[in-house]
C-alpha cells in the first residue's frame, strides 16, 4: 500500500513515475513560463517523446492526423504550456513539426477559442495576433490527465484481448 505524505498532491501519474525515482523527482518543464521570447520548445518536446519511448517496447512511436485531431485541445494545451505564450499561427507549426499533420486554422482555431470560453486559456491581443497562455493549470492537469488514463485503459483493454485472437 502507498505511504500517503501530507502536502503532497496524489495523481494517478504518480504511478508512472520511472523506475528508480523517488518523490522528490522535479522536470524542467513548467506550464506557462518561458525564459526567452523567441524560446524553441523543440528539445523540451523531444525529451518528453523519448522518456514515452523509453516507457514501450518500441521506438516506433508515431501520431497519426486522426489521434491528434481527436485530442487536439489537449494537444494544444500540452503545446501552449511548453510555450508559456503562444499564437496559433506557431501551434499550427508545431503541430506538423512533431505530429505531423497538416490541420487548418478552421480546425485549430476553433478549439483555441472554445478553451478561452471555458477560462482554461487567456487570450491577449497583441498588433498582428493574439497570444494564448494557460489560465488555469489545475484545470490543464486535469484535463491531460482524465484524458491519459482513457487512452491508457483503452490501451490496456486492447493488449489484454490480443490473446484471444
Amino acid at each position: 500500500m502507498r505511504d500517503s505524505t501530507p502536502n503532497k498532491t496524489e495523481s494517478v501519474l504518480d504511478a508512472f513515475a520511472p523506475a528508480g525515482t523517488d518523490d522528490e523527482t522535479t522536470y524542467d518543464i513548467t506550464i506557462g513560463t518561458t525564459e526567452a521570447a523567441n524560446y524553441d520548445i523543440e528539445a523540451d518536446f523531444d525529451a518528453l517523446m523519448e522518456q514515452v519511448r523509453g516507457s514501450l517496447p518500441t521506438d516506433d512511436v508515431q501520431f497519426d492526423e486522426a489521434i491528434v485531431k481527436e485530442n487536439l485541445e489537449e494537444v494544444l494545451l500540452m503545446l501552449i504550456s511548453l510555450h508559456g505564450e503562444t499564437h496559433g499561427k506557431e501551434l499550427l507549426s508545431d503541430l506538423s513539426r512533431f505530429f505531423g499533420t497538416q490541420l487548418s486554422p478552421g480546425t485549430v482555431y476553433p478549439s483555441l477559442h472554445e478553451l478561452e470560453d471555458e477560462e482554461v486559456l487567456s487570450m491577449h491581443a497583441k498588433v498582428r495576433t493574439k497570444e494564448y497562455a494557460i489560465d488555469d493549470e489545475e484545470a490543464v492537469r486535469g484535463r491531460l490527465e482524465q484524458t491519459m488514463v482513457q487512452h491508457l485503459a483503452f490501451g490496456l483493454l486492447l493488449y489484454a484481448f490480443l490473446p484471444e485472437l
